[in-house]
């Protein structure tokens, strides 16, 4: 999970809340939503950052605060996702993101500033996830499942690929930073898939960096 900027919405939404008797059901141009949705996210899913793609075979539309227990938020766009399909029509201990969560709720939301979600998130090296914040925690275990084997075997295989790389090559402190705005998207291109894993990484490699370098 990172943050995620939301940006303006699409103007067939917009067009389509100034309307009576609307609702997200009958909103037509739901092609409109996935485009914006997965543009503003780089291509990957708002929860586990598996690639997704703007159609309705390879993401699905997340309501972060669900439809039927706060109808009032159904067409607000800071509300709306893009996430992955889920492991949709598997066992439940193989379903995660939406499709595992359903109605439940969720403590913080990665496209609300305020919550700042990649400062509560921690990748093990192991691949797995978690939070020091035990509510969350819980959450990112019980309701999205976002340590599902597959999700881990993927970031821990991610993390170790970087890993490898780097210690193929003599890189130099300065080579070392200039991956990080590769992987965080700074240039605003499409994500690579479990980025935030390398990011997390790259993060604390600086940070020890910088500490040999002012305790000398």
């Amino acid at each position: 999970m990172r943050n995620i900027q939301k940006k303006t919405e699409p103007t067939s939404l917009t067009q389509h809340r100034c309307n009576t008797n609307t609702d997200y059901d009958n909103y037509a141009e739901k092609d409109d939503l996935r485009a914006s949705l997965v543009s503003e996210q780089r291509g990957i899913c708002c929860y586990c950052m598996q690639r997704i793609r703007p159609d309705s075979e390879n993401m699905k539309i997340e309501h972060w605060q669900s439809q039927d227990i706060y109808p009032q938020r159904q067409l607000e766009y800071k509300n709306l996702l893009g996430a992955c399909r889920g492991g949709e029509g598997q066992k439940k201990d193989k379903q995660h993101c939406d499709t595992k969560k359903g109605n439940l709720d969720l403590t913080f939301n990665p496209a609300d500033p305020s919550h700042n979600v990649e400062k509560k998130i921690h990748f093990l090296g192991d691949g797995t996830v978690e939070s020091k914040d035990l509510q969350f925690n819980r959450e990112i275990n019980e309701v999205l499942n976002l340590n599902e084997g597959a999700l881990v075997r993927y970031r821990k295989g991610v993390l170790e690929a970087f890993r490898q790389r780097l210690s193929q090559k003599e890189l130099s402190d300065a080579d070392i930073r200039k991956e990080l705005p590769k992987w965080n998207g700074d240039n605003g291109q499409e994500l690579d898939p479990f980025c935030q894993v390398v990011v997390y990484y790259l993060r604390k490699k600086i940070d020890r960096m910088a500490s040999k370098r002012t305790s000398k």
